[in-house]
């Protein structure tokens, strides 16, 4: 079949009128609220949650050491491809992959890469915003117990351990009250991407991304003075290589890949905003090494707290939800410092929600020639259906799950089947053909001129987006699918 020209590349959204058109006009006022969104994009509880739980997990500094080296390897490199195209297509995910197939003369079905992209960010997006719901609902416990015991003791004084113990459990036995904070959470990200580029999702990187930095920079001084700091710096960057093992570089491997959000069209998306006078690679730059810095300064936040409480560091995903909660009860002002944590949290969530959201609106808009509003209300509804599934898969009255279909989701519920089904499918996937189609496919003038590379550099980025992205992320794919390789 012979390969479309660039009218044909145009063709769909040219004729859908006024949701290309509107597409084609919105952008970024400023470098530097890109910069704030895309590091919003990428910042959230992959960050606060994933790295601390994972590091735990995976041995302290063996981790750390080799998640570094993946997010410049691998992360980066991705990161870059995705922003490159979204630049030069100036569109929808979609249609931006195939306007750059088209003027490399290659095939339209490489848009399919980016559709899954879109599809993950939409699954993604379902069960985000229920963890989001959890972050509010502990806002309101820290809310309650300020008032409760004054701003200078410890969190929960006067409480029995028990009732402690139960206030995670207690929400995920509560259906309604999931749903609810799921219906909150969400309804609030609609909010701001009904609103636009420039009016609702720049806001909240302009505000919220500074106010995050803040806090959590503040929690990190705090807990140097009254954690456990010295076993905390000790725990993450004293590198023993014998943790370093096959399973401990893997789980640093998807944690790079993870934390920077790749995978689900949503760096080609803000791509798309961006003006032809921004340098790319530079951003990019700055981009992976906030999020990097962001990662390692929450391991520097969460364990002090952890350690000197006398927790262990290896509590995986109940760390923020369970662990800490219970090791502020012990620190000075521990109410205070706990609201003030879920409250970045929070923000943190919310900036990735947005970004999650805006990649299945942009394509609803051009696809359909719907308005933004619109379009993102059919998207807040359909997450949100998604969402309530999720959501009852934790309450024990109601554990429906998929019917183990295929083994890699045998006896999953919802919530962690629609993990699963992104995170070990649906991202890799898409981010090994963003490799591959940009590595090797799209038109090496196109690429050259995108990136902002030149001599050496150039090259060094071809070589890791050819041939060293695509073997990581296979590996990310293949371990996903068949665990027991690494004996998981």
């Amino acid at each position: 079949m012979a390969a479309p020209t660039q009218d044909a590349a145009h063709e769909g959204p040219d004729h859908e009128g006024q949701a290309h058109e509107g597409q084609a006009h919105e952008g970024w006022s400023s470098r530097s609220a890109f910069i704030l969104a895309a590091i919003g994009s990428a910042v959230g509880l992959g960050n606060l949650w994933r790295f601390p739980a994972e590091a735990g997990a995976n041995g302290g500094g063996a981790f750390v050491l080799f998640y570094i080296f993946c997010v410049v390897l691998i992360g980066l490199p991705v990161l870059l491809s995705e922003t490159l195209i979204g630049r030069f297509g100036q569109t929808s995910a979609p249609q931006s992959v195939l306007k750059l197939a088209a003027a490399s003369r290659a095939s339209r079905h490489w848009g399919a890469l980016a559709s899954i992209g879109v599809l993950s960010a939409f699954i993604v997006l379902s069960f985000y915003c229920v963890v989001g719901g959890w972050v509010l609902y502990y806002i309101g416990i820290f809310v309650s117990d300020l008032f409760h015991t004054g701003v200078a003791g410890g969190a929960f004084q006067g409480r029995d351990p028990a009732t402690i113990d139960a206030i995670l459990p207690g929400l995920f036995g509560n259906g309604p009250l999931m749903v609810g904070l799921d219906v909150v959470f969400i309804a609030v990200t609609l909010f701001f991407v009904a609103r636009g580029v420039s009016g609702g999702i720049e806001f909240v990187a302009k505000w919220m991304m500074p106010a995050f930095f803040v806090l959590i920079v503040a929690i990190t001084i705090y807990g140097a003075f009254t954690g456990a700091m010295g076993d905390t710096v000790n725990y993450l960057f004293t590198f023993e290589p014998e943790k370093l093992t096959g399973a401990v570089m893997l789980a640093a491997l998807g944690q790079a890949f993870f934390s920077l959000s790749l995978g689900v069209a949503g760096m080609i998306t803000y791509g798309s905003y961006v003006g032809r006078d921004v340098n790319l690679a530079g951003t990019s730059l700055i981009i992976a090494g906030a999020d990097t810095a962001v990662a390692l300064i929450a391991g520097l936040c969460i364990f002090p707290i952890v350690f000197l409480a006398g927790l262990e560091p290896s509590a995986g995903p109940g760390l923020m939800f369970q662990s800490l909660p219970i090791a502020f009860q012990d620190m000075p002002a521990g109410s205070l410092v706990g609201l003030l944590f879920f409250v970045m949290v929070a923000f943190a969530a919310l900036t990735s929600s947005v970004a999650l959201m805006e990649v299945p609106t942009a394509w609803m808009m051009e696809r359909f020639s719907l308005a933004r509003g619109p379009a993102s209300g059919i998207v807040t509804a359909g997450a949100l259906a998604l969402g309530v599934l999720a959501a009852l898969s934790f309450n024990t009255l109601s554990d429906a799950h998929p019917a183990g279909f295929i083994p890699m989701f045998e006896g999953l519920g919802w919530f962690d089947f629609l993990d699963s089904l992104t995170s070990k499918l649906l991202m890799p996937i898409a981010a090994v053909l963003t490799s591959i189609f940009v590595g090797w496919v799209a038109e090496r003038r196109i690429v050259d001129s995108e990136t902002g590379l030149g001599g050496g550099l150039l090259r060094v980025y071809l070589v890791l987006v050819r041939w060293v992205c695509p073997a990581a992320l296979m590996a990310i794919l293949i371990i996903g699918i068949f665990p027991s390789i690494l004996g998981a």
